[in-house]
């Protein structure tokens, strides 16, 4: 936040504690020296191969001009993915530790010099016992997550044997695992015959596919217990065990019955989770390669590109100076954040470090303050356009395309932040808290005027999913291709090359157009030996824009070149950037890095290193959850699980979505949100649409409750970092954290019975995206669209009055309750009239109480209690004999009424 306070050095030194606090959670190495130098590079890397897959596809091959095309190859997608999920390993034992030496084994190897000590006192016994101790601590242990141990390089060495064996011997996986099984591939003697000589014990016993499946399969499991802690490694494990012993359940018990499978395989369970797509390099990797990579490093580059730092600065312009300012600027800022990082906690720890002392500053509790970031900084995922990596696994399980889930995403998204909004809003209202002084912010005009370009690729990248329709993936790269463009415009831009900058570019495009107009081809597309097309003039004009990226980088560098450390005025790059190109130029004794040209060069490998680093977890979360549905295909569970859970909530869709929601938030305790997501579809996906709900529907309303593990005590991993930040009591923050996020449960049930709140009518169980012809129909539209839509939002309004507890004055318990039960009436009128038809059929009476007259019915009742609850405490507080706090700061005259 660059506001011009006497104390905006407070945000520095509480983004040091944030910091402090993301490792302690995150619990990455701190790398410096080469170390560092060598996880950038596998990370630069790792991006730079998933670029040309968004760009080129799996064929590899580049075209000299005038010399020849050289073909390096082409891969299928197995492989694609064994190599994918290899970078994450690689990545993921360079970055997170193995061991710290404070588990039980390492405790007991270190306490063991001394216990022979205190029993024999010193003899080559206790020397032998410390010549372990420090064997195993050089080999296995980084105490101060600082070296690179020598078993990360071993390991590292180990995972890429997996995949050089898919890469070299691909035919032998399709041709004879699949059709033979694992038995019938060769032994590591006729895989490689100069390596017979090592044919020992298992090596000699199992055919070399066999052993390299089951080392894939632990090193995952190794990288997962790193990257993501010991209770997802024991959950797959579980299930592991569970192919292996499930048929030794007893058959005559009725619960342990229905989980009771046939006898495998060692071999079946190893080929179904490492050489088909229904395990490890299943759906979820398969996603990742595609679409999550690519969103991710969007996320990077425009982070890196200083977007983070001018959202936010943009949100406290915009907001600050209301009442409770600094809090509804977090609402803003934390929302455009979570787009980008798409992680509840590293978009807490990120505009936390900035948003937690103002509020704090400005009045608000350390609690309050930490609640109210960690909640609106878990919702980032579910804001479009960008959300979270859940939302690319929603476009592949429900086979939707992504402008529809953006489409549908969208009013839900708006719902629950402008719910944070309310809560805000009389919070602030009820402890007198106002805004900042507008001498504190930064001017609008000013700050829209040197940053309006960050704008651009979110509106590049709407324009390319929504209205040009193109694949997520291919809509990914064209944006980061644009970025970059924009970026080297930026670099290269100041008062006295701007005109000769702007008129270059422009001489490009009008070449391109040209080009195109007379011989059907782009001059660089003439140098490759392309064809000539008849495209016309307009086709010619559409032709050189989407070269437009191309010319802007290539211009812009010639003048970067040119002048390298020449002025860029407009040029504010992320923090990280800056930093990296000091430490470069620090070391290299020059200045290279530090220059315009420089911090370009800086922010695109920033960029790359940062999008593997934050995909790592991801890729490797997605890998280990993908052995949980390859485990329930291979053994049946799916449909046993299904009946199951029909006959639990007695064929009840109220109960069958509190069993749901409860599920999604116990699983998704701890979890990367799309391993939460994978399982809980998994197991509860098929069932939900049973009832008529929509697919689309069903998957939000996942995504949507999973998001409350974040912060639902105990675990409440987004709730504890913002703890850290403002030093507040972790358990009060969660609490309060919780409570403020009940809209992402309100709301989601919804859109369930209300389909039409998501923009999609349902038919025959099929949702699709309303139409004009849907919207002209008034008998449809508006009840079943339009009153649910503004019901929700009354009902988001008077949750958020009930969960504060003010309205002009305090709420008196009763009166909460019945906001409460006005917020239900009117946002989930389902939730009651179908309980309450079932009820009346116990005693007798049939009849059908879930109809559209009745839902809206329900819904005006739930307005006049809300209406009437609102006025009568409006009233009260004219009564009372001293009036409300008095603002603090700021702008006193705003109404308590008002949401600003």
């Amino acid at each position: 936040m660059t506001t011009n306070t006497p104390d905006a050095d407070e945000p520095d030194a509480e983004s040091d504690v944030s910091d402090q606090v993301f490792e302690e959670i995150d619990n990455r190495r701190s790398l410096t020296g080469w170390p560092l130098v060598a996880v950038a590079a596998v990370g630069i890397t790792f991006s730079a191969f998933q670029l040309w897959l968004g760009a080129r596809g799996f064929v590899f091959e580049f075209t000299i001009p005038g010399v020849d095309t050289i073909r390096l190859g082409s891969l299928s997608s197995l492989q694609i993915r064994a190599i994918h999920v290899n970078f994450a390993l690689v990545m993921a034992f360079l970055l997170f530790p193995g061991s710290s030496g404070t588990g039980t084994i390492t405790g007991r190897i270190a306490a063991a010099p001394q216990t022979f000590r205190d029993r024999i006192g010193e003899s080559p016994l206790t020397r032998v016992a410390e010549g372990l101790r420090r064997g195993v601590w050089w080999f296995f242990v980084d105490e101060d997550s600082t070296r690179i141990a020598p078993s990360d390089l071993v390991l590292i060495l180990l995972s890429t044997f997996p995949t050089i064996y898919y890469l070299t011997r691909f035919d032998e996986v399709t041709n004879v695992i699949r059709v033979l099984g694992l038995n019938g591939a060769g032994t590591l003697g006729e895989v490689y015959p100069w390596l017979a000589p090592l044919e020992v014990g298992p090596l000699a016993e199992y055919t070399f596919a066999y052993l390299m499946g089951v080392l894939a399969i632990l090193l995952v499991l190794e990288a997962t217990r790193r990257a993501l802690g010991l209770l997802l490694t024991l959950l797959v494990s579980l299930f592991l065990l569970y192919a292996k012993y499930g048929y030794l359940l007893p058959r005559d018990l009725p619960v342990a019955r229905t989980f009771a499978t046939s006898q495998l395989r060692w071999g079946q369970i190893v080929q179904n989770l490492w050489y088909t797509v229904e395990g490890i390099l299943g759906v979820p990797v398969g996603v990742s390669v595609r679409f999550i990579y690519i969103f991710i490093l969007f996320g990077a580059f425009l982070e890196m590109s200083g977007a983070g730092k001018w959202f936010i600065d943009l949100a406290y312009s915009i907001t600050g100076t209301r009442k409770g300012g600094p809090a509804k600027a977090s609402v803003v800022a934390s929302g455009f954040m979570g787009m980008l990082s798409g992680s509840s906690v590293a978009n807490t720890v990120t505009t936390g470090a900035l948003t937690i002392p103002l509020m704090k500053r400005s009045g608000y509790s350390p609690e309050f303050s930490g609640a109210v970031e960690s909640s609106v900084s878990s919702g980032g995922q579910i804001l479009p356009p960008v959300m979270g990596a859940a939302a690319f696994l929603i476009v592949e399980y429900t086979g939707t395309p992504f402008a529809d889930v953006v489409i549908a995403a969208t009013l839900p998204a708006i719902a629950f932040f402008f719910g944070m909004w309310v809560m805000v809003h009389f919070e602030a209202a009820k402890r007198g808290i106002g805004g900042l002084d507008r001498s504190e912010l930064l001017d609008m005009g000013p700050h829209m005027r040197r940053g309006w370009f960050y704008l651009v690729p979110l509106g590049l990248l709407l324009y390319y999913l929504v209205i040009a329709r193109l694949s997520v993936g291919r809509a990914g790269w064209l944006t980061i291709a644009a970025t970059v463009a924009l970026i080297a415009a930026v670099a290269a831009y100041n008062e006295r090359t701007g005109p000769y900058l702007v008129g270059a570019i422009s001489a490009g495009y009008a070449l391109f157009a040209v080009s195109q107009f007379t011989v059907g081809a782009t001059p660089i597309e003439l140098l490759y030996g392309a064809e000539a097309a008849d495209v016309g003039a307009l086709g010619s004009l559409r032709q050189a824009a989407a070269s437009l990226p191309t010319i802007v980088t290539a211009i812009s560098v010639a003048f970067l070149l040119a002048d390298p450390s020449g002025d860029a005025p407009l040029l504010d790059l992320d923090d990280d950037v800056k930093s990296a190109a000091v430490w470069f130029d620090q070391r290299a004794g020059s200045e290279i890095a530090s220059s315009r040209a420089g911090q370009f060069g800086a922010f695109i490998l920033k960029a790359m290193d940062g999008g593997a680093r934050t995909a790592t977890i991801v890729v490797v979360a997605v890998a280990a959850a993908g052995i949980i549905p390859g485990v329930i295909g291979i053994t049946g569970l799916g449909g046993s699980l299904r009946a199951l859970i029909i006959s639990v909530s007695g064929g009840s869709l109220v109960l069958l979505l509190i069993l749901a929601g409860l599920a999604a938030v116990i699983v998704g305790m701890g979890m990367p949100t799309t391993v939460m997501y994978i399982i809980i579809v998994v197991l509860l996906g098929p069932v939900l649409p049973e009832f008529g709900i929509a697919i689309l529907a069903v998957h939000l309303f996942v995504l949507y409750l999973g998001l409350m593990a974040d912060v639902t005590p105990p675990v409440m991993v987004a709730a504890y970092a913002a703890a850290g930040i403002a030093k507040s009591d972790p358990f009060d923050t969660g609490k309060q954290a919780f409570l403020l996020s009940l809209n992402k449960i309100l709301v989601p049930f919804a859109f369930v019975f209300s389909p039409g709140i998501l923009l999609i009518r349902t038919r025959d169980g099929e949702g699709s995206i309303l139409t004009a012809a849907d919207a002209a129909d008034l008998g449809y539209f508006l009840p079943e669209v339009i009153a649910p839509i503004v019901a929700t939002f009354l009902g988001v309004y008077g949750l958020g009055v009930a969960i504060i507890g003010y309205y002009h004055t305090d709420v008196s318990p009763v009166s909460r309750g019945s906001l409460i039960a006005a917020a239900i009436l009117l946002s989930v009128p389902g939730m009651v009239l179908l309980p309450l038809g079932t009820a009346l059929g116990f005693v007798g009476i049939d009849v059908l109480l879930y109809t559209i007259s009745n839902e809206l019915i329900a819904r005006g009742i739930g307005a006049a209690m809300l209406l009437v609850g609102l006025v009568r405490n409006r009233r009260r507080a004219s009564t009372e004999p001293t009036a409300a706090p008095a603002d603090t700061t700021g702008t006193a005259s705003d109404s308590d009424a008002s949401t600003q």
